[in-house]
Formats: C-alpha cells, sequence, structure tokens
C-alpha cells in the first residue's frame, strides 16, 4: 500500500502547481485593487480557516442531535453554536443555518407558506429587486403567480401601489429586499400591508444582514414573519445562508418554524454542508462583538462620503445618494446602456465594480444603464472616509471620460462592438494613471500578508 503521509501532509503548491498559481493570482489581484461590488466582502482568516477546515469530510443529513449518520457531535456542536449565535445576534427564536446559498433558502420560504400557484409580490428586478422575489424567468415566477412592485422616480419602494397591488391581488407572500436597492427598506411599513390583507411578509436581508447586526439599519424581526440572509456581503461570512422565524411569525403560524426546517430537509437538500456552517458560526461570534458595530457604521458612514464626492464630481447616482453600503451610478446622462464600458474601465484601472440596471432603464439587463458600487470591502480594509474621497474622484474621472465615448450599436452586434474596444479602453491614459493610483493607495492597506498557496 502506498505511504499516503505526504499526501495528507501537502500544501496546493505541492501537489497542485497550476491551482496554486492560480489562487495566488487571486490573491494579488485583491490585494492590488479596490473591491467594490457590494455583495462582496473579505472575510477573516479565522472564517478561512473555518471554511477549510476538517468538517468538509463529514456527511450530517438531519439536525442537532437527530441526524441519519453517526459520528455527528462535533457537527452537532458547532452548528448548534451556530444556530444560538444567529438568534442572539438577531433577536429571533428560531435560526436554520443550513441552507447551501441565498436562492435556496429563498426556495424554502415558497415551500413552507405557499402552494404552487399562490400570488407572490417582490420589488421588480428592474427596479434593484432579486430573482428569487418573483423575476419572470426564475422559478418564482415560472410556479407561482407574481405581482411586482416597483420604485418611485426618487429610488424609493411605491408604497401606495404596493398597497394597491396587495389589496386588489391578496398576494400569499410578499417580499422586502433587493440586489440594488440605496435607501433603507421600510419593513414597518410593508409589515402593516401584509397584515392587511393576511399575507406572510419575508425580509430578504441578505445585502444588508451585517448593517443590521452592527445597528447601522433598522431590523425587520418586529415586523416581518420570515428572514433570509446571505452569510457573506455585509456580514463578513462564508458563501452560506440562514432562515430566521421571528416570534411574529411563530404567532401568525406556530408550525411556521418546523414547516421552513422541513422545506430545507427533506424538502431541497440533502447533507449540510459542516464546513460553512462551522465558518458561519465564526462569522457570527465575529459580528457578537463590539468592533463590528463600529464596522458597520463605518461601511455606511464611507458609503456616504462616496456618494457625495462622486456627486460632487458630476457623476450622477439614482436616489441622490444611499443610507445603506452601496450607490448606483446613473449613466443616462450620456446615452443608454453604457454600464458595460464604465465597468471595463473601471476593472482595468484595479477598481471592481458590476454594471447593472437602474430603475426604468433605456437598455436591457446585459447592457445596462448603470453601475452598482459598494463600500463593505474597502471598509474591511481599513479605509476611511479619507479614502473615499480619492476613490470617488477617481471614479468620477472614468466615469467623465469613458461614457462618453462609447455608444453601443442599434442592431445585434453589441458584443462584437464591445470586444473591439476592450483594449482601447484599457490603455486609455485616465484609466491607466487611476489604475497606478489606485495600485499605490493598495500598498497602504495590506490583505492576506500571511496566505502562502
Amino acid at each position: 500500500m502506498a505511504d499516503l503521509t505526504k499526501f495528507f501532509n501537502s500544501s496546493v503548491k505541492q501537489t497542485d502547481p497550476e491551482v496554486s498559481t492560480i489562487i495566488r493570482n487571486e490573491i494579488k489581484r485583491m490585494a492590488e485593487g479596490l473591491e467594490m461590488i457590494p455583495s462582496e466582502n473579505v472575510v477573516s482568516l479565522a472564517v478561512l480557516n473555518a471554511l477549510g477546515s476538517v468538517f468538509t469530510n463529514k456527511y450530517s443529513e438531519g439536525y442537532p442531535h437527530k441526524r441519519y449518520y453517526g459520528g455527528n457531535e462535533n457537527v452537532d456542536a458547532v452548528e448548534t453554536i451556530a444556530i444560538e449565535r444567529a438568534k442572539k445576534l438577531f433577536g429571533v427564536p428560531h435560526a436554520n443555518v443550513q441552507p447551501y446559498s441565498g436562492s435556496p433558502a429563498n426556495l424554502a420560504v415558497y415551500f413552507a407558506v405557499c402552494e404552487p400557484g399562490d400570488t407572490v409580490m417582490g420589488l421588480n428586478l428592474p427596479d434593484g429587486g432579486h430573482l428569487t422575489h418573483g423575476w419572470k424567468v426564475n422559478f418564482s415566477a415560472k410556479y407561482y403567480k407574481s405581482v411586482p412592485y416597483h420604485v418611485k422616480p426618487d429610488g424609493y419602494i411605491d408604497l401606495d401601489e404596493v398597497r394597491k397591488l396587495a389589496h386588489e391581488h391578496k398576494p400569499k407572500l410578499i417580499w422586502c429586499g433587493a440586489t440594488a436597492y440605496v435607501r433603507e427598506f421600510p419593513f414597518k411599513e410593508l409589515g402593516e400591508i401584509a397584515d392587511e390583507v393576511n399575507a406572510y411578509f419575508a425580509a430578504d436581508i441578505a445585502h444588508i444582514a451585517g448593517l443590521i447586526a452592527g445597528n447601522a439599519h433598522v431590523s425587520p424581526v418586529p415586523y416581518a414573519h420570515v428572514i433570509t440572509t446571505t452569510t457573506h456581503k455585509t456580514l463578513r461570512g462564508p458563501r452560506g445562508a440562514m432562515i430566521m422565524t421571528t416570534q411574529k411569525g411563530l404567532s401568525k403560524d406556530p408550525q411556521l418554524a418546523e414547516k421552513i426546517d422541513r422545506a430545507i430537509f427533506p424538502g431541497l437538500q440533502g447533507g449540510p454542508h459542516d464546513h460553512q456552517t462551522a465558518a458561519i458560526a465564526v462569522t457570527l461570534g465575529e459580528a457578537l462583538k463590539p468592533e463590528f458595530a463600529v464596522y458597520a457604521k463605518q461601511i455606511v458612514a464611507n458609503n456616504k462620503a462616496l456618494g457625495k464626492t462622486m456627486m460632487e464630481n458630476e457623476v450622477k447616482l439614482v436616489s441622490n445618494g444611499s443610507d445603506n453600503h452601496m450607490q448606483l451610478i446613473d449613466l443616462t446622462p450620456f446615452g443608454k446602456g453604457k454600464g458595460v464600458f464604465v465597468q471595463e474601465a473601471l476593472d482595468a484601472a484595479h477598481i471592481t465594480v458590476n454594471k447593472n440596471t437602474i430603475p426604468a432603464d433605456p437598455s436591457s439587463p446585459f447592457y445596462p444603464s448603470g453601475i452598482r458600487l459598494g463600500t463593505p470591502a474597502i471598509t474591511t480594509r481599513g479605509m476611511k472616509e479619507n479614502e473615499m474621497e480619492l476613490i470617488g474622484k477617481w471614479i468620477a474621472e472614468i466615469v467623465n471620460e469613458i461614457a462618453p465615448k462609447y455608444n453601443l450599436p442599434e442592431d445585434k452586434t453589441k458584443s462584437e462592438y464591445v470586444a473591439s474596444v476592450q483594449s482601447e479602453i484599457k490603455n486609455n491614459a485616465v484609466v491607466q494613471r487611476v489604475k497606478s493610483e489606485v495600485m499605490k493607495l493598495c500598498e497602504k492597506f495590506p490583505l492576506y500578508t500571511t496566505l502562502d498557496y
């Protein structure tokens, strides 16, 4: 029999130089640039270590002390810790930490409270909503009757429309949550509307969970029946999810928590990802510390400083600012569908963002007219308002340099045109200068200096 000692004690660098190189390239990319996609963050080494722990070896179908496999005493312990920390952090009576990700968590809510064909409501995707809240190509619109609501011209959710639609269509479930909404969520008002029509009210706090945990955003707990969230983004953990049942939810249906647990297992998933659960436990432990609240408030302060600087430098923002961790740049003053060009230019300058639709976007989701960006990851690195002013000016320079220069063709040659100008955008003198300045800034805020792959 072959000696496996070397195999079990080898690093990626030793066993797979090809993958090792790619991982080290990713560390370098992150260290030398500004990660400003608002759904991304930088986890601690403790979270990273837990995620790569030996819990990845275990199979644990079921829930703590109710498993279908043996040898789960340590899994039971770490999952119980994660559950108790989630309950304490958010102030809820029940939490499920097993969802693989945000979309399966949301699907479980549908399974728990709806039947196929039931009417559901959520924020329209082009207005900033999420696919799983009823967008037409998603399961949430294919298996349920979706009635979307919208934002007003000022970027705020149109509560009058929500109330009118809710009373007209009598939904079984109303969602609040988004992927690109820059204002504070009106949980109280939406909860009241749901109560008026006897609907379940689900708050998807995936983007703002860390802000809520740090008292930098109002909590939905008093108003919602169910709360779903991812554990990355502002919560600064691994890619996982949680579903929490509130006391209001249990008052509406005492079996609601059990229904959600059954929807996750055995309804949708098999064995949980135990290494992910361990990392979630570590994440929640970090979020319970006083310094996390300081961090959460700094995310918001940084985002406000960033938005202020961009507007002062002639960049138009959806809703003229933000209450949370993200901004939406409106590029329509330069024409429609400009997001792809600006994203390309910012990426070349080592500022990572994503093109995004804006409310009433005149272009398509694949060639949208906006840019979505935010401050969670750069706040994690220790940057504050002074750095936001620098970054805001760099972004404004690139927006004002690139957006006027390129126009999407009206025919079907859009992708070919975008490809044809990529090199020109990358080598633009303004883009290259900003890249150099960004890299100098990043040197002052080192990232993962002890990692060795």
